[in-house]
């Protein structure tokens, strides 16, 4: 399957997880990555680092390092200081990462998922600047939003949307083949105890990620696995259930923050599909397995 990645990586550790069940998953052919918000080029260092250490020769650019509109609120790359640990590329392309995703995608009609897990500024200056990218996407798959009732989690709350709500509300505005998301609704029920995590994450294709991972253990009891499971959910669709119709994303007009994300079942177009369950088990078997 061939795969575009746009991702945080440096803040969160799950993009960094994300990436290396990517790289290792022996049906994704992963054709790039993007880098996108604060420090974008260690952001792409990071990456590099992953990658390397994997292997694979993958292009990286970095991306905008600023939201549309709002102030920028993830400002630094926290784990781009172990950098010094991993053999990394240390200079990249600048200002190419919109060109780059959209050279991709036309030179490969309908066969592109893109895979979004980080703010969506990269995708919102994608679809505005080539409105021909669209409708030559197959699907694109977004980690992002916070969609239903009944939890305790707020629909302000979920951080790719939070950071640029103006480049979510294009991206969600755009009309593709296959537009799906996976929210806090979900991403939360799949997490992993500090603990077992060093005891699971023993591949040596994990050995960058764990190292990356230790100034999150310094503030965080358990990774949550939300970038992984929206990955997972590309390669093994049951893992979680989708259901139909059209995402909003609500803006407060005079500070032009996010007020909350929101789902329409009544929309009878219905462009959307948000995860609404998911098979924690299954989720966890699908993602270590390609690690054995």
């Amino acid at each position: 399957m061939k795969l575009l990645l746009d991702t945080d990586i440096g803040s969160d550790i799950d993009d960094a997880i994300c990436l290396a069940y990517l790289l290792m998953h022996p049906e994704c052919d992963l054709l790039g990555i993007t880098t996108v918000s604060g420090e974008p080029q260690k952001r792409a260092a990071l990456a590099s680092a992953i990658c390397r250490h994997i292997g694979k020769d993958v292009p990286i650019y970095p991306g905008a390092d600023h939201p549309l509109i709002i102030d920028q609120r993830q400002t630094k790359a926290q784990q781009g200081v172990q950098l010094k640990n991993w053999s990394h590329q240390k200079n990249f392309p600048p200002k190419q990462a919109v060109s780059f995703l959209a050279e991709r995608i036309l030179a490969n009609p309908n066969e592109v998922t893109l895979l979004t897990i980080g703010p969506l500024t990269n995708i919102a200056l994608l679809f505005s600047i080539y409105p021909e990218v669209a409708p030559a996407l197959g699907t694109i798959v977004i980690m992002g939003g916070h969609f239903l009732n009944g939890d305790d989690v707020k629909r302000t709350q979920e951080w790719n949307i939070l950071l640029d709500p103006h480049a979510a509300r294009i991206v969600y505005q755009t009309s593709v083949s296959l537009h799906q998301s996976i929210g806090l609704d979900v991403t939360k029920k799949v997490r992993l105890a500090v603990e077992e995590v060093q005891d699971r994450f023993t591949h040596p294709a994990l050995a960058p990620v764990i190292d990356f991972a230790q100034i999150w253990f310094d503030d965080n009891q358990a990774i949550i696995f939300h970038d992984p499971l929206a990955a997972v959910s590309i390669f093994d669709p049951d893992v979680c259930e989708f259901q139909e119709g059209r995402v909003g994303i609500k803006i407060n007009p005079e500070t032009g923050l996010l007020t909350e994300t929101t789902f329409d079942l009544r929309d009878d177009l219905r462009p959307h599909q948000i995860a609404v369950r998911v098979d924690v088990n299954r989720f966890f078997k699908s993602f270590f397995d390609v690690f054995k």
